[in-house]
C-alpha cells in the first residue's frame, strides 16, 4: 500500500509562488516515494545521492562565505541530505577533489544560470574522471520561476519601485557565454523577471563572451525612453563579472542572489528533478523530469 501524499495547508503555499509550488511538490513526492510498502514489507531505504553544488569560483573573498550561506539553507530545507561544495576554479574545495572524497551516487547541481560549457562540458567530464560515482549533472538553475522570484527580491531589497511605472526597465546582466543555448537560457529569464515585475520590460546584457554589454543595454532602454534603469544579475556570489555589471548601473544595482530562499529551494528542485529524470537523451530527460510550472 501506497502511503497518501500529505496535505499541504494552504496557509503554506500562500509565499512559495508558482515556482515554489513545484518544487514544494516534488520534494514532498521525493520524501513519499522513499516511504512506499510493497506488499505489506518496507523496502529497505538507501542513502540518497549526494548533492554536489558546482560554484564558479572568484577571488573576491565575499563569494566562498555567500555560497557557504546558501548551502547552509538548503541543508536546513533537507535536514539529513548530504551536501558538498566543489569550484570549477579559483577556489577550494576544488570540484575534483570533492568527487574523489565520494563514493556511491552523487547529483551535480550547478550553482549557474545557462547551458554554457561548464554545464554542457566540464561537469560530465568531471562525472567522468570520477569513476567510483554514478552521478547525474542537474539543469543550471535558470531559467524557472524560483529564480526569476530571487531575482525580483533582489531588486526589492535594492529600492526598485514593486509598482509597475512606464519609466522604469532593468538589465539582466549574466556572464555571458558563446553557447546559443546559454543565451536562450538568459532570455526566458528575462521573460520571467518581467513577468515577476509586472510587464516591465528587462533586457539581458552580458559581463564577457556575448552581447549585449550592460551599458549597451542601458543606452538603449535609455533610447526607449526609460530614464529609472536598474541591474540584476545572475550570479550567486560577488565575484569581478558582478561587481562590473553592478557598476554600469545608472540605478539600483540588486545584490548577487546568494541564500535567497528561492534560490535554495530552486537548487533542491534541481536535485530532485535530474534524481527523477529517466535515463536517455538530455531533451528526454529533461521533458519528462520537468514539474510544470
Amino acid at each position: 500500500m501506497t502511503a497518501p501524499i500529505p496535505h499541504l495547508p494552504s496557509a503554506s503555499l500562500a509565499p512559495l509562488g508558482t515556482g515554489g509550488l513545484a518544487a514544494e511538490i516534488t520534494a514532498q513526492l521525493s520524501t513519499q516515494l522513499r516511504r512506499v510498502r510493497l506488499h505489506g514489507f518496507r523496502a529497505p531505504e538507501t542513502p540518497a545521492p549526494t548533492l554536489v553544488a558546482v560554484a564558479h569560483g572568484s577571488r573576491d573573498p565575499r563569494a566562498l562565505p555567500t555560497v557557504r550561506a546558501l548551502l547552509d539553507r538548503v541543508r536546513a530545507l533537507r535536514p539529513g541530505l548530504d551536501v558538498r561544495l566543489g569550484h570549477i576554479e579559483l577556489n577550494r574545495p576544488l570540484l575534483a577533489d570533492t568527487l574523489d572524497g565520494l563514493h556511491g551516487a552523487a547529483v551535480l547541481v550547478p550553482l549557474l544560470f545557462g547551458r554554457g560549457h561548464h554545464v554542457t562540458h566540464d561537469l560530465p567530464a568531471a562525472l567522468a574522471a570520477a569513476p567510483q560515482l554514478t552521478g547525474r549533472v542537474a539543469a543550471p538553475l535558470g531559467p524557472h520561476p524560483l529564480l526569476a522570484e530571487a531575482l525580483h527580491g533582489r531588486l526589492l531589497a535594492a529600492g526598485f519601485p514593486e509598482a509597475p511605472c512606464p519609466r522604469t526597465a532593468v538589465v539582466l546582466a549574466a556572464a555571458g557565454s558563446r553557447a546559443p543555448r546559454s543565451a536562450q537560457d538568459t532570455a526566458r529569464t528575462a521573460q520571467l523577471l518581467s513577468a515577476r515585475l509586472g510587464g516591465t520590460p528587462v533586457l539581458p546584457a552580458y559581463a564577457s563572451a556575448a552581447r549585449p554589454s550592460v551599458a549597451d543595454a542601458v543606452r538603449a532602454l535609455t533610447a526607449r525612453g526609460h530614464d529609472r534603469i536598474a541591474v540584476a544579475g545572475c550570479f550567486t556570489a560577488p565575484g569581478r563579472f558582478a561587481t562590473l555589471c553592478a557598476a554600469a548601473a545608472p540605478g539600483p544595482a540588486a545584490e548577487p542572489l546568494g541564500d535567497h530562499p528561492a534560490l535554495a529551494r530552486l537548487v533542491l528542485h534541481r536535485y530532485d528533478q535530474a534524481l527523477l529524470a529517466p535515463t536517455g537523451s538530455d531533451r528526454e530527460a529533461r521533458r519528462a523530469a520537468t514539474v510544470a510550472v
